[in-house]
């Protein structure tokens, strides 16, 4: 078999040192040969392998992929080149095919075996055709899907020859392509300008059930087309830079992205209204202007120490949220807000309706993380490193159930810049113990309630939104008794997938313990909302990791996203190692807001339910007492309206907080005064309280 793929005038066989013999023909000498008829004089001229390897049909190959009547009758060009196996067989001569219709480069064993299937297949679109000088006469073609050919012709004048044509193919396939996807986008385009100029009254309106879910899904899908679109294009940079070899910058074309109506609206910031059908539920689109910085003059230059602890009572607040989804005026706008939006689209700049707002600040969020303080203050109370790195990924996984109030997707109030929020929690001494040893959770859920100061702990509490573009929040927490206080700060970033929304949490904290000398630096999961068309729901994903240089324990945290097809929700794993003897001490499989069992090196097993965990509610002044900035005396009007479940009263509070705002920057601006945060200093790429304990003491 390989004997008869040398050819007659006796090309080389299958060691490292050979290649074709075979030259070009008087018909395959250039791309552009111009032999009378379809091909078939070039074909009979070259019958056999003798006298060359690479023959090429008639006509401009490069500039039209198809004969006269619109069909390609033959190959562009076909012959034997060398290709490289592997180590052990090296180079083995090979019977190619360019197949410029169907943008494939097919190899057979032979001539005579190419009516069969071919041994291997390469798809040219998006390919890379580089020369290298790894052998002579040699050029690779590398697929956008990551496979590789690795060829050697028999001189330089049939490898250009051969080069010449593959970027041909790959360059008419791409374009190709792009020409489709932009017909897909002018019929999607024409699609929502029809839904659109509807009427907004009548039995067929602009906010029919159906056609906003065709126009939300049409979207979504160009969008997911685009993405996939973009992704082959980095993949043949990717490509092109492993080559080491320059490509030119026309064999990368692509298509430049969805440019329809309602895209173009979301860029420019000039959406219009809602039809009237929905006009007592509104939202908008902010501008892209430097009046868009949603600020606040702060407070006087006041004493942060001002806060007193002593005005604080336990919080009483209800917590409890109604499920979304349930009101078909609602659906219609969250249809409508979907088909405006584009896949990976940042959403800070997009409001989003009132309906769907938690009644609470995203300062306070983070706040609600710290509701079982008691497993956090034991994580100092740990015996030995090892005990306290498993105690404080005790505490962290299961902070989140609490914190996230169940699996509902809502959304908390996006903080305004200078936005504060206090509170504090006392915990019980007796409760404050290592968890190793601690007796398991309690059947019944309870609250710590703390009777005589003098016999709990007092654990602290503030955050601030110390920047609004990029968000970024900074909280910090600390025990002086335990001397241990934790500071983190977190960029959120938002971006639209399609049926869902994901969160990004940028940022990290570091929990210090004064009394051992260890710091704890921790990364947070990124948050998903789900469904977003129906019964919305929260999951978190991502890895995360815990580190402490001193101790040399880390955690690697890994909250699991929910598969395509079956699997559970809400899984999470973990694993606490000792890096300098690369033991594992500790691994952790359950869900963050369930069920989660510890089991140790010593082959001992703990299982602790997030659900019965016993809640310590913090203490927080009373509105009367909070200053303008605090979170809940800021957006007291909004969260009374959301309770009322007068929606269009909300989104008119809401809207002359944000009046105000802007006007405040305004402000700023004319007198050229750079915002000051009242509690945070930033330092390098990250933000510090500016009275830490661990400078205090």
């Amino acid at each position: 078999m390989e004997r008869a793929a040398q050819g007659a005038d006796g090309g080389a066989g299958s060691n490292s040192s050979s290649r074709s013999s075979s030259r070009a023909t008087s018909a395959g000498s250039s791309p552009s040969c111009s032999l009378a008829g379809r091909g078939i004089a070039g074909r009979s001229a070259v019958a056999g392998f003798g006298g060359g390897g690479s023959r090429s049909s008639p006509g401009s190959v490069a500039a039209s992929p198809s004969g006269g009547d619109g069909r390609r009758r033959e190959p562009a060009l076909e012959g034997v080149l060398s290709k490289y196996t592997n180590l052990l067989q090296g180079w083995q001569n090979r019977y190619f095919v360019l197949d410029f219709e169907a943008g494939l480069l097919q190899y057979f064993v032979n001539e005579p075996s190419k009516h069969q299937k071919p041994r291997g297949a390469l798809s040219l679109s998006g390919a890379i055709v580089s020369l290298s000088d790894e052998a002579p006469h040699m050029l690779v073609v590398y697929s956008a899907n990551g496979e590789m050919y690795k060829l050697r012709a028999a001189d330089a004048k049939e490898k250009q020859l051969w080069v010449t044509q593959l970027r041909a193919c790959a360059k008419y396939h791409m374009e190709t392509n792009s020409k489709m996807m932009n017909q897909v986008e002018g019929q999607q385009k024409n699609l929502v300008h029809a839904i659109e100029s509807l009427p907004g009254s009548g039995p067929l309106t602009a906010l029919d059930q159906d056609l906003l879910l065709l126009k939300a899904t049409s979207a979504a899908t160009l969008s997911c087309l685009g993405e996939c679109f973009n992704l082959l294009q980095q993949s043949v940079h990717q490509v092109g830079q492993a080559s080491h070899k320059p490509v030119a910058s026309e064999n990368i074309l692509g298509w430049p992205g969805p440019k329809s109506h309602s895209t173009e609206q979301l860029k420019n910031g000039t959406f219009g209204s809602l039809p009237s059908a929905s006009a007592n539920i509104t939202w908008a689109i902010l501008p892209n202007t430097a009046e868009d910085e949603q600020a606040l003059q702060p407070e006087p230059n006041s004493d942060p120490e001002l806060v007193l602890s002593e005005d604080e009572k336990s919080d009483t607040e209800d917590k409890e949220e109604a499920e979304l989804g349930v009101m078909e005026d609602q659906r219609s706008v969250i249809l409508h807000l979907i088909s405006q939006l584009k896949l990976g689209m940042d959403l800070t700049k997009v409001v989003l309706p009132t309906f769907i707002l938690e009644k609470r600040s995203l300062l306070e969020m983070y706040a609600d993380f710290m509701a079982h303080p008691d497993l956090l203050l034991a994580v100092t109370a740990g015996a030995t490193p090892e005990e306290r790195v498993i105690c404080f990924v005790e505490y962290y996984l299961t902070a989140f159930h609490e914190g996230r109030k169940g699996a509902l997707a809502k959304k908390p109030y996006n903080p305004i810049i200078g936005e504060t929020f206090h509170c504090s929690w006392e915990v019980p001494r007796d409760r404050v113990k290592p968890k190793r040893t601690a007796p398991h959770s309690p059947p019944s859920r309870e609250h710590l309630i703390a009777g005589d100061p003098a016999e709990s702990y007092k654990l602290r509490f503030v955050a601030e939104q110390v920047s609004h573009h990029p968000p970024i929040s900074c909280f910090y927490c600390e025990c002086k008794e335990k001397r241990l206080c934790i500071n983190t700060h977190v960029w959120t970033k938002s971006k639209f997938m399609g049926m869902s929304v994901g969160v990004s949490m940028i940022g990290e904290g570091v929990l210090r313990l004064l009394e051992h000398g260890e710091e704890y630096v921790f990364t947070l999961p990124s948050a998903y909302a789900r469904s977003i068309l129906t019964i919305p729901w929260v999951e978190l994903g991502g890895k995360v990791s815990i580190n402490c240089a001193k101790t040399g324990y880390s955690a690697t945290v890994i909250f699991h996203t929910k598969p395509f097809y079956g699997g559970k929700v809400h899984r999470v794993t973990a694993e606490v190692k000792h890096n300098p003897t690369n033991t594992i001490v500790c691994k952790v499989h359950g869900e963050w807001n369930g069920t989660l069992e510890f089991t140790y090196n010593n082959g001992e097993t703990k299982v602790v339910d997030t659900t019965t965990l016993p809640v310590c509610p913090k203490k927080i002044r009373p509105l009367e007492k909070q200053g303008p900035m605090e979170s809940r005396n800021l957006w007291r009007e909004v969260t009374r309206y959301l309770r009322l479940g007068d929606i269009d009263a909300a989104t008119e509070q809401k809207r002359r907080l944000e009046d105000k705002q802007r006007m405040e920057e305004r402000k700023r601006e004319n007198l050229r005064t750079p915002w000051q945060p009242k509690y945070f200093i930033q330092e390098g790429d990250g933000w510090v309280y500016f009275n830490p304990l661990w400078k205090a003491h």
